[in-house]
């Protein structure tokens, strides 16, 4: 996106998996050494004050009226509060509220503290998390972003998908895994041909045990390249999200732009996210039963078919980036100069 009244610059992770894409972008990008794995982390620690006073520096040489954190890194909160200091609104886009059941959890709470009391304001991409963190921090102003799809690529051709479903993304936890393996047994019953392709990176059986073993479902236990998202997502009638808790899900979005349905479980930020009856089917509630009921729905070839196209349509505007661009500048401009900052 081109707008003449903004000028972009990028401090970025030098060990990102994607510093070559934010290189090859065109603005100014500084590309910062940090870690890589728990021996970088620590004893990377002796450079962060060094690392802060960078940025500031770069933030005043730029005259940037805002620095917004896309994403948290474990060193943000050791930042952050230098660009408060300098006078310079910090704006952190919060994917999360609290820390995932089964995730590490390590200082977690006490740097989403020193990140909220260094921002002027924050971004959050579902209500869930807008109310969690109200509940924190009561006075900071908070602006809500629907969490777009970056689709690398095409969306896939209609072809005739593989599987019935589809589980994409990391292996943990709190994804309910184990709730999906119930509910395919429990489908099995009515729909013995039911198929399930599981695709992502961590230990499937300590996640589910015995799901790897149920007819009709191949598990693949890697890490997914972008390029490959669109046609591994298009390898299915429908993505299905049992998660036991959720912030928001970044699958869902891309599977809506794929022109695929979604089942979900009614769990924070997928309540929203999913339109029921339009763009994919919530389950009643966030056990087997109430899952396979929806995943027993959406195996009609009509109403696949209807929900399919509804969201391809949906699909289509969140994969409009220069509109999101916009909503994220204009929720964030009144923050820009603390005489005019809003109340919460």
């Amino acid at each position: 996106m081109v707008r003449p009244d903004v000028s972009l610059a990028l401090s970025v992770s030098r060990e990102g998996d994607l510093i070559r894409e934010f290189q090859a972008l065109g603005p100014s990008c500084d590309a910062v050494a940090t870690y890589r794995g728990l021996p970088g982390f620590v004893l990377g620690f002796a450079r962060v004050p060094r690392l802060a006073r960078r940025l500031v520096r770069q933030a005043q040489r730029f005259g940037a009226d805002v620095v917004v954190s896309a994403m948290p890194h474990l060193w943000t909160p050791l930042v952050a509060p230098a660009l408060q200091r300098a006078g310079i609104a910090y704006v952190p886009i919060l994917h999360d509220a609290t820390p995932h059941p089964g995730d590490p959890a390590f200082a977690w709470n006490w740097g989403l503290r020193r990140d909220l009391a260094a921002a002027r304001g924050a971004v959050v991409l579902s209500g869930a998390v807008e109310a969690a963190i109200r509940a924190r921090a009561p006075g900071l102003p908070l602006f809500r972003l629907p969490l777009g799809a970056h689709l690398p690529g095409e969306p896939p051709a209609a072809a005739r998908p593989a599987h019935d479903f589809l589980f994409f993304g990391r292996i943990r936890a709190y994804k309910g895994l184990d709730l999906l393996r119930d509910a395919l047994r429990i489908l099995h019953r009515s729909h013995p041909d039911a198929t399930l392709r599981v695709v992502g990176q961590g230990d499937i059986e300590a996640a589910a045990p015995g799901l790897s073993a149920l007819p009709g479902v191949t598990v693949e236990p890697r890490w997914v390249g972008d390029d490959e998202i669109p046609a591994l997502v298009g390898s299915a009638h429908a993505v299905v999200l049992p998660y036991r808790e959720a912030s928001q899900s970044g699958v869902l979005p891309i599977a809506l732009a794929c022109g695929v349905p979604v089942v979900a479980t009614p769990v924070g930020g997928l309540s929203e996210q999913v339109r029921d009856g339009d763009t994919g089917l919530l389950a009643d509630a966030a056990t087997p039963e109430a899952l396979a009921a929806a995943m027993a729905r959406i195996m009609d070839p009509a109403l696949q078919a209807r929900l399919a196209a509804g969201a391809l349509r949906h699909g289509e505007a969140l994969m409009d980036w220069d509109a999101q661009a916009a909503t994220l500048l204009d929720g964030i401009r009144p923050w820009l100069h603390p005489a005019r900052r809003p109340e919460a």
